[in-house]
């Protein structure tokens, strides 16, 4: 493992509840033979992320028996229904005093995001201040690599689904995009009409 590899944590939000999937948790739905969440698991460990949490909630004692995700921490989000930004600020505040560095942040529900664009994010890494986002045709989406020096200004305005957006925003001039369109589709599976993605 090189220093870099282990001074970048993969922090994987997979808590939501699928309410517009008829309560069916995002995390457990099935792609390629495994559920959504070892598939984004492995994703993150294929871009170098050699600690990887895992953030859940909705049906968390289902996920934790159902899927393979030995070698992870799992972090239970006991207010996952606020939305994203309390599964982000979980996630962050289980990665204080891990000497990591920096949070490559993964979505559960973006199986069209693969290895090779979570690496070239992964790649913009380079200290604690560091703040770097995937881009698709000049627009900032996901991933996003959250340098440890911000997570507390992040972790202050993570409300409701906006996760780190609003703290994003303010920073904007400070981000390096990484354009990933080539490689990566951000299509998120929210509702039934999604699971066309799903192979």
């Amino acid at each position: 493992m090189t220093e870099n590899e282990d001074q970048v944590a993969g922090l994987l939000l997979a808590a939501g509840g699928g309410r517009r999937l008829g309560g069916r948790p995002k995390a457990l739905l099935e792609h390629r033979g495994h559920p959504l969440v070892e598939h984004a698991v492995a994703v993150l460990r294929a871009a170098g992320c050699a600690r990887v949490h895992v953030v859940l909630g909705a049906r968390a004692a289902d996920v934790r028996a159902r899927a393979a995700l030995d070698g992870c921490v799992l972090v239970d989000n006991p207010g996952w229904e606020e939305g994203m930004g309390s599964s982000l600020r979980t996630g962050l505040g289980s990665l204080a005093g891990t000497g990591a560095r920096a949070a490559l942040v993964s979505l559960v529900d973006q199986p069209g995001i693969g290895a090779e664009a979570m690496a070239r994010v992964h790649a913009g890494y380079r200290d604690e201040t560091s703040l770097v986002s995937a881009a698709y045709a000049g627009v900032r989406g996901h991933p996003v690599l959250l340098g440890a020096a911000h997570w507390p200004g992040i972790a202050a305005t993570a409300t409701g689904d906006r996760g780190a957006r609003a703290y994003l925003r303010e920073h904007a001039d400070r981000i390096m995009l990484v354009e990933c369109a080539d490689v990566a589709q951000p299509y998120d599976i929210d509702t039934e009409a999604d699971l066309v993605h799903l192979e």
